[in-house]
């Protein structure tokens, strides 16, 4: 059955501040990213790839920053996406956050 439960599900341990928790189709897929050991001083590195994405920020704060954009501070309840191939990155602002992306095509990098 498609469905992810949350609780009842082991993480993917990404390294040691981010934890995620994938459900995807052929063509879409949706990331659950627990971030930890916030607030960051710096941004995470700039970064690009092939999907699209969207993001909705469950919890916590973050700022925002994508190429040719001024950074944005965002809080739960708040949304963003990114183009494909367009660079971009977060900084965690809150001790924790929880982001939910959701990509078209599937990273099958993730997987």
């Amino acid at each position: 059955m498609p469905i992810l439960k949350y609780q009842s599900t082991q993480p993917e341990q990404v390294n040691d501040d981010i934890q995620r928790r994938l459900v995807h189709t052929d063509s879409l897929m949706t990331a659950v990213l627990d971030l930890s050991g916030g607030p960051k001083a710096e941004p995470d590195p700039y970064h690009s790839h092939p999907h699209e994405q969207t993001c909705y920020l469950a919890a916590g704060k973050i700022l925002f920053l994508m190429e040719g954009e001024e950074p944005v501070e965002l809080q739960a309840g708040d949304l963003f996406y990114v183009p494909s191939g367009k660079p971009h990155a977060i900084q965690l602002l809150s001790e924790t956050a929880r982001l939910v992306d959701s990509f078209s095509p599937i990273r099958e990098d993730f997987l």
